[in-house]
């Protein structure tokens, strides 16, 4: 555990304030749930609580069985990290935290899909949107879909791709059937979480 050297009371009705600071390094938004543990030397800890967290396992399972039947890999994110994946490093992508402009699709609450800008005439540019903030990962988000459950973004499926294969996987007819298959499990796995 990391000390901060901040200090907070407990007001007269039991309420403590978290440093924006600190909201704003652990990504903590108003009303977002947190988990509230103790342990035996009397600490008192926060954590943010995913209720993706609950269908880890299954969500490993259903990003696989995309990636086995359809060649198409895959992360699945709460709101803050990468919780299952397959197709790709789990090593180097499990538990990492996603990027900005990750987080901005999942705010979104609509299908995203990679393009390539440009105009005829002038050199093309794909956009590249990084799964996570780490520049020394190259996995990049082909199209992604937050999963909503009971009106509440809970977080995201999205297929990816790396500096090799992300010029392939951008092709009309190859992103259409990705976004479709992308769509139903981000639906099927926010489903699950209403039941």
């Amino acid at each position: 555990m990391k000390a901060t050297g901040i200090v907070r009371r407990i007001d007269d009705l039991g309420r403590v304030v978290i440093p924006k600071e600190i909201r704003r390094t652990m990504r903590i938004r108003e009303g977002d749930p947190l988990e509230i543990y103790t342990d035996r030397e009397g600490e008192v800890i926060f954590k943010k609580y995913s209720p993706i967290g609950e269908l880890v396992d299954f969500s490993a399972q259903y990003a696989e069985s995309l990636y086995k039947t359809c060649g198409i890999p895959v992360a699945v994110c709460d709101k803050d990290s990468v919780v299952a994946v397959a197709g790709v490093s789990k090593k180097e992508l499990m538990d990492k935290k996603i990027s900005s402009e990750m987080d901005a699709i999942i705010e979104k609450r609509a299908l995203y899909t990679a393009t390539v800008t440009g105009y005829r005439g002038a050199e093309s540019k794909e956009q590249r949107v990084p799964l996570m903030d780490d520049d020394r990962l190259d996995v990049y988000v082909v199209c992604a879909q937050p999963i909503l459950a009971e009106g509440d973004i809970i977080g995201c499926v999205a297929a990816v791709a790396n500096d090799e294969t992300f010029s392939s996987r951008i092709d009309k007819n190859t992103l259409e059937t990705e976004a479709k298959l992308i769509r139903t499990a981000a639906a099927f796995l926010g489903r699950q979480l209403e039941s």
